[in-house]
């Protein structure tokens, strides 16, 4: 098993549109292989950093997920929300070997 962390840099003022934008993606990553752990917003500390985990078998089966996203319309649609909103201002992906 492979997990996919993101760690997100964003806009502390477009804080819903952000939460609007995580909500999209948790359902599309469960539809197309994966498993979401959940979005995880600032609450105490720094305002602008928010997380997302999400795991798949493999890292092979992540790769067909990102083929798989990149033509979905309703992933298309999500990162096209990303885009008009600018509520994230930069990411960084990582991938993580989970232990349970």
């Amino acid at each position: 098993m492979i997990t996919c962390s993101l760690r997100y840099e964003i806009d502390p003022y477009k804080l819903k549109e952000f939460e609007h934008y995580a909500a999209l993606w948790i359902p599309l990553v469960n539809r197309l292989g994966g498993k979401h752990h959940g979005y995880f917003l600032p609450h105490e500390g720094a305002n602008d950093i928010a997380l997302a985990l999400f795991s798949f078998p493999s890292l092979a089966a992540y790769e067909v997920y990102r083929a798989a996203m990149a033509v979905d319309a309703e992933c298309r649609a999500a990162f096209a929300y990303a885009e008009e909103t600018r509520c994230i201002l930069r990411y960084e992906r990582s991938f993580m070997r989970p232990i349970f």
